[in-house]
């Protein structure tokens, strides 16, 4: 196959690359490297990496045009800064339209997107989340802008499957609370955790799932989710013991904001049914492996909606 992925050297767009690199297929991949890395993807056969935008359309029509990829997956997103909301309405809104235009003006038929669970909502209505659960993304310019971004897809009459996320973690990821734990760990700085529940999908089983849609299976909406969720200090606790560390006393837990939902669950049932597919990474296996990336490659930079602690 030749797939173009946009977003390519991101946290799952990297993933996603090397797994259809390692079994043959052509991969072009455009990244503005805002959020992703240059060292998430290495130079190999079958593999073409352009430093653009999405918001150039020109660019992308061209680049789409000329590759002809049989499928498109837009994994590409602003998401780093809250309050960033002309950059997230460019990239994730018009940038997606541009995306989607030029795949369907080149003739691409199919398309993959990544949707945040945060479009039900900073409170869902229901727990665990179905796709039934109205889409109420105005608690975040995020989610609003993704959302729209879904909305165009839905309108191009391009066969789709979009991935409703739950809160993927594993390598090469520098957003959420365990790169923002392992940096203020390693640092010696203090850390909190908020009283919260999240459901946390490693990155090789969200990929897992993803490839079942690059090779033809499923329409329409899905979630991608372990079908569990764990107390943010679960995953904290599982941060210090992968890293050895004997902490003179336990993690301060804090109340969560008025605007902060207790948990966010999604319903993982139509992807289970339609993809035969089901998460197999432990949270001490995805975490401990995890650790060891950020051993190895360091972390210069996360990204994460709690409000931090002055240093």
């Amino acid at each position: 196959m030749k797939v173009f992925i946009t977003g390519g050297a991101g946290f799952v767009g990297s993933h996603l690359a090397d797994r259809l690199l390692d079994r043959g297929d052509k991969v072009m991949v455009i990244d503005n490297y805002e959020t992703g890395r240059r060292d998430n993807l290495v130079p190999r056969d079958g593999l073409d990496v352009v430093e653009g935008t999405i918001t150039d359309a020109e660019r992308v029509t061209a680049l789409i045009g000329d590759f002809k990829p049989d499928l498109v997956v837009h994994a590409a997103a602003s998401y780093k800064d809250p309050e960033n909301w002309y950059g997230d309405a460019m990239t994730n809104t018009v940038g997606t339209a541009n995306v989607v235009k030029a795949a369907r003006e080149a003739g691409c038929e199919r398309l993959v997107y990544f949707q945040t669970a945060l479009c039900y909502g900073v409170k869902p209505l229901e727990q665990p989340i179905t796709l039934d659960h109205p889409i109420l993304p105005g608690g975040s310019s995020y989610a609003i802008s993704k959302t729209a971004g879904e909305h165009y897809i839905e309108l191009s009459g391009l066969d789709y499957v979009t991935f409703r996320l739950a809160n993927a973690y594993g390598p090469r990821n520098l957003s959420g609370p365990l790169p923002t734990f392992y940096r203020r760990l390693t640092n010696g700085k203090p850390c909190f955790v908020m009283d919260t529940r999240r459901d946390f999908i490693y990155v090789a089983d969200l990929v897992d799932c993803v490839m079942f849609a690059v090779d033809g299976k499923g329409h329409g909406a899905y979630h991608i989710s372990s079908g569990s969720d764990y107390s943010v200090k679960v995953l904290f606790d599982e941060t210090v013991r992968a890293l050895r560390l004997n902490l003179e006393r336990e993690v301060e837990v804090r109340p969560r904001h008025p605007d902060d939902a207790y948990t966010i669950l999604l319903d993982p049932s139509r992807t289970n049914a339609d993809f035969g597919w089901e998460v197999s990474t432990s949270l001490s296996e995805g975490v401990a492996t995890s650790v060891a990336y950020y051993k190895e490659f360091g972390i210069e930079q996360t990204f994460t909606h709690l409000t931090q602690p002055k240093d």
